[in-house]
């Protein structure tokens, strides 16, 4: 039985330079471990509230003192010395310890650096590898930890760019591997391909946004998903058989009043629809995200409907990985994918309910990391043990490559075992 004997945050910097919250957990066993959380930029209006200190004076009022201090004081005087039973045990403290819907009185921040860190002490109090504690906190079989499908960002618009096009990233997705060692050497040829047409056809330094994809100053979205399809034949590979495309269309950020707005013109929710599914029917897209804005629930079965065994529908800010809305989702027939992101709810319990749900009705998952993130590598072994699918960012930024190292070590071990 857990017991935390000793709980202790302090603030970090994420990849954008902005804080975030560092946890370290000990357990009266000995076992000590940490966990970092990032945090997003393209957000849902329904995500757990992240804790900021508000003061204009220190990082633009983006600190993150308090929520550390909630953390030292009253976390750490709540659950030391208290034996755990589970995770659940430990989440539920936490949330009855907060007593808000939204997270906003210890901060959801402050609440998933605990459970991160707790998960991570007991695992090593247990002797079992992270990715094992994950599948087990999940009730899974052995057999059910696979290393996922890398989706990996390959050119960036919207909020993770310069907004040269509405829709925030094109992705690559390598089909035809058969492990996380090949499919990054499929990657690594489509990358390269990518930056010499950035070079050759935008006259344009091969500059990354947030998540690493490259951002040239592409005329229309259109022209980015071609490029996209030139990058990989460029690189030898056959498009839709070795390497497919998935677009995060983000539209709730190019959204207002029933019209969305690209390229200078407004379309309306059917004529939206129908601009997603050209851009379906013309590439091979095996994935779309979040393609209406995140409050159109009633619009999205019309989505899903037409996108319907072509690729999937999947949720981001439309679902926050929360299970309520992920139950209404499934009730209304409104997505068939669900993108988890553990701090968009707070704790891993939570999520670990969301992701139950989409699996009970036959959903794909797809464990994605945020824009501001951290050298911690815990969400590769969340996805090896949850996701059909990880969405972590591109080959270039060490952030982002501390998690496809960890799939790539992760792989070693299930192969040798």
């Amino acid at each position: 039985m857990p017991t935390i004997n000793h709980l202790h945050a302090r603030e970090i910097l994420d990849s954008r330079g902005r804080p975030t919250v560092k946890c370290c957990c000990e357990l009266q066993s000995g076992a000590v471990a940490s966990a970092s959380v990032p945090s997003g930029a393209s957000t849902g209006t329904a995500e757990a509230l992240e804790l900021r200190d508000k003061d204009a004076k220190r990082y633009a009022g983006l600190g993150c003192l308090k929520a550390c201090l909630n953390i030292n004081q009253i976390t750490a005087f709540a659950l030391c010395n208290k034996p755990l039973e589970t995770q659940r045990e430990l989440d539920q403290l936490l949330l009855e310890l907060d007593g808000t819907p939204n997270k906003s009185k210890l901060g959801a921040n402050a609440i998933l650096a605990v459970s991160l860190a707790f998960a991570r002490a007991h695992a090593l109090e247990r002797g079992v590898t992270l990715y094992q504690h994950f599948s087990d906190l999940a009730g899974q079989p052995r057999s059910a930890i696979k290393p996922p499908t890398l989706t990996v960002n390959l050119f960036s618009g919207g909020k993770h760019a310069g907004g040269q096009v509405e829709i925030q990233d094109v992705l690559v997705v390598p089909v035809g591997a058969s492990s996380v060692d090949e499919a990054l050497v499929i990657i690594f040829a489509v990358y390269r391909a990518a930056m010499e047409l950035t070079r050759k056809k935008y006259d344009a330094r091969p500059l990354v946004a947030d998540e690493g994809g490259l951002a040239p100053p592409f005329p229309s979205i259109e022209a980015m998903l071609s490029d996209a399809v030139a990058s990989i034949e460029a690189a030898g590979l056959h498009a839709g058989r070795d390497v497919a495309l998935a677009v995060d269309v983000a539209s709730s950020h190019f959204y207002d009043r029933g019209i969305y707005t690209i390229g200078g013109k407004s379309l309306d929710t059917d004529a939206m629809i129908a601009r997603v599914k050209g851009w379906v029917d013309t590439y091979p897209i095996v994935s779309v995200e979040d393609g209406l804005e995140e409050g159109s629930i009633e619009h999205w079965p019309k989505l899903r409907a037409a996108l319907l065994g072509k690729t999937l529908t999947l949720g981001d800010d439309f679902l926050c990985t929360n299970p309520h809305r992920v139950r209404q989702a499934i009730a209304a027939g409104a997505a068939d994918a669900l993108l988890l992101k553990v701090n968009q709810i707070g704790t891993l319990t939570e999520a670990a309910d969301a992701r139950k749900l989409a699996r009970e009705a036959d959903w794909k998952v797809v464990v994605s990391a945020r824009s501001g993130e951290t050298e911690d590598d815990w969400l590769a072994d969340l996805a090896t043990a949850w996701g059909d699918y990880i969405k972590v960012g591109s080959i270039t930024r060490s952030e982002r490559l501390a998690k496809y190292n960890r799939l790539l070590e992760i792989e070693r071990e299930l192969l040798s075992t």
